[in-house]
């Protein structure tokens, strides 16, 4: 009882900072013509609520799809004509044909926030509370009723999702709804329900397209099962049984908009951009990054401008085979040696390799990599806390074009304060505490300094903090020059990716030296 009236608390906690953020400004707000992503929220509900399901993503008269044409799949559009819905009894002029758009009435902006609050409540709380709840206590210093609450707490007060979801206000980007789905798969899984893990993942993948960063893990951890099972018995039953499953799944999703191939394929065109001569999925993944982001493209700009040395179809090759190489061990691992423990490496890891290597990338797709790191952060506190506070930073120019300042100000020192409160993370640098015991024990041969290694960490830990902290005063505080205009937005985009990078081999390591068994991670998870 102690434990759920904890949880109950935390949960209003996490509820009052988000409708604290949701007080200040958002994406775009009084900036014709476009007015930013609130608009676009607003827009698809005026679209699905006025326009016929076939023409849902056809340019017509009444769907110019160059003003916020939907372009997410079609759970986004069931869940904007949802809202439509609810807007039309309130108000019918909020989702009005034509005259509606731009419309930012401070009765609106109460809806529209509503809404976000109730996709919070309805799919990513409930999935996160039952995850933390069900975790094994692996504290000393913590009872068994309070462990589950810490974990908890931190997760929900992760900044970078709360800035995106209820200040940036762009939800099929955050935790609301897809990474919602994703997390309510993690969590079947790890309870053995296979088939509901499949069908919350298809539905993640089902709202939002960039699900596909944590496809790989699902299928290698699923296929490595059957493998384990044995393919000419339980295994191949099993096999058999997801393979209906995600079928089914799909076509529950699909049916709505029709079965014809020109309708399905039109949709296939708003979800991936194809360029003539390049697979729909891998030209989605590997084609353009926008604006600043941390990731590697956008960081080796500032030194060579690869548009002006490769041609576009050299640069998705390229970023392809890197994105397949540094995706390939993690995957290989999970599909030999399945493990609950080895499925949420491998959501990072993969997740990140995406992220770094694919060149269509926004700076908030670090959200699909921060998911899986809130979920080890009671396995591995130090990293996946330092992890998070990065991601959060990358999003900083972002946040500064939003207004949302004091926000990030507040919600990211006190997302740090609940992690040391909770895991006292600067004790938890040992190899042993970083899973790195296999690892260091194989170098401890040839490295001499792996005694010094806790208080490398640490010092390493408090100059990022350091940095991240001054780059983000010079951020809010000066103009940059006028000779260059993109200085502090590149600054944080290349600090921030340098950490990735060193992320990503961390995670890999960690994965890849993992000796324990499946049997052994089941109960842990």
């Amino acid at each position: 009882m102690e434990k759920w009236s904890l949880m109950a608390v935390t949960v209003l906690l996490a509820l009052t900072v988000r409708w604290a953020v949701s007080l200040g400004t958002y994406s775009g707000a009084g900036k014709p013509p476009m007015y930013g992503d609130y608009e676009a929220q607003r827009h698809w509900q005026e679209i699905t609520y006025n326009v016929p399901i076939k023409q849902w993503y056809f340019n017509t008269s009444d769907n110019n799809l160059l003003y916020w044409g939907l372009d997410y799949p079609p759970l986004t559009a069931y869940h904007s004509l949802l809202c439509a819905h609810v807007a039309s009894l309130l108000n019918p002029q909020w989702v009005a044909l034509h005259s509606s758009r731009g419309h930012e009435s401070q009765p609106h902006k109460l809806f529209m926030r509503a809404t976000v609050f109730v996709a919070d409540l309805l799919v990513y709380i409930p999935a996160v509370v039952l995850y933390c709840s069900s975790l094994k206590e692996t504290s000393a210093k913590k009872k068994a009723s309070t462990w589950g609450v810490c974990v908890a707490l931190c997760i929900l007060l992760y900044p970078g999702l709360i800035l995106i979801d209820h200040g940036h206000f762009q939800y099929p980007y955050s935790a609301l709804v897809s990474l919602g789905f994703a997390l309510w798969g993690v969590l079947c899984l790890s309870h053995d329900w296979d088939l509901l893990g499949s069908v919350a993942f298809c539905l993640a993948l089902n709202y939002k397209q960039m699900e596909l960063y944590h496809s790989l893990p699902f299928f290698c951890y699923l296929l490595g099962k059957c493998f384990k099972k044995g393919l000419k018995g339980k295994g191949l039953v099993l096999l058999a049984k997801l393979a209906g499953t995600v079928v089914l799944s799909f076509a529950a999703c699909w049916l709505p908009l029709g079965t014809d191939v020109a309708q399905i394929m039109q949709v296939l065109r708003r979800l991936f951009p194809i360029d003539r001569g390049f697979i729909i999925l891998t030209n989605y993944l590997f084609i353009s990054f926008q604006d600043k982001v941390a990731n590697v493209w956008c960081s080796l700009s500032v030194l060579v401008k690869i548009k002006n040395v490769m041609s576009p179809q050299t640069q998705l090759k390229l970023s392809f085979a890197v994105t397949f190489l540094s995706l390939l061990p993690a995957c290989i691992k999970l599909t030999v040696q399945p493990s609950l423990r080895a499925f949420k490496l491998a959501l990072v890891s993969c997740a990140l390799s995406f992220f770094l290597f694919s060149f269509q990338v926004h700076e908030k797709s670090i959200l699909l990599v921060a998911l899986p790191v809130c979920l080890i952060i009671n396995e591995i506190p130090f990293m996946a806390t330092w992890f998070l506070l990065v991601s959060t930073f990358s999003l900083l120019p972002l946040l500064l074009r939003d207004g949302q300042l004091l926000p990030y100000a507040v919600t990211t020192p006190a997302f740090l304060t609940a992690c040391l409160a909770s895991f006292s993370i600067l004790d938890k640098t040992s190899p042993d505490d970083l899973h790195l015991k296999a690892f260091s024990l194989s170098l401890k041969r040839h490295v001499s300094w792996l005694k010094s290694f806790p208080r490398i960490v640490r010092s390493l830990f408090l100059l990022s903090l350091s940095l991240m902290g001054v780059l983000s005063l010079l951020s809010a505080a000066l103009p940059p020059p006028h000779s260059l205009p993109d200085l502090f937005p590149l600054s944080v985009a290349v600090l921030s990716c340098s950490h990735f990078l060193l992320f990503l081999v961390y995670f890999n390591v960690v994965l890849l030296w993992d000796s324990k068994n499946s049997k052994g991670q089941k109960k842990s998870s």
